[in-house]
């Protein structure tokens, strides 16, 4: 069995308002502050419901004013909107990354039919 890509470095680039993420497997992308706040999992932002996470746009222009690990699983952010609930796992930045490569990925395997009913993605956006 494969061991699952873990981070092994976040380097914020706040002139560009993002966050590089890398992973053990050497991919790395570049996320806006905007978009890992509003995919945050918290209970808070999604509701207490088993679904799909669903991206809420931020109110205004956030930015992480710290980032701590959880574990040897997941990272969690402290937003300068005060929100510091959400406990972002590996696997799941992996799932909302927005780099051309995992965004063909994804959409190739929603087009797939499942081999489980009623298995969907874990990660929906709304307008």
């Amino acid at each position: 069995m494969s061991e699952r890509p873990h981070l092994t470095e976040i380097r914020r680039l706040p002139e560009q308002r993002q966050a590089r993420l890398t992973w053990s497997d050497g991919h790395s992308a570049e996320f806006d502050y905007a978009h890992l706040r509003g995919y945050c999992p918290c209970a808070a932002c999604q509701g207490h419901a088993v679904g799909p996470v669903v991206f809420h746009p931020p109110p205004g222009p956030v930015e992480p004013a710290s980032i701590a690990p959880v574990g040897n699983y997941a990272i969690s952010f402290a937003w300068t909107d005060g929100h510091a609930t959400g406990i972002y796992r590996f696997d799941f930045l992996r799932e909302i990354c927005p780099c051309d490569d995992c965004r063909a990925a994804a959409k190739a395997a929603a087009d797939r039919p499942s081999e489980q009913p009623g298995q969907e993605s874990a990660v929906r956006e709304d307008s």
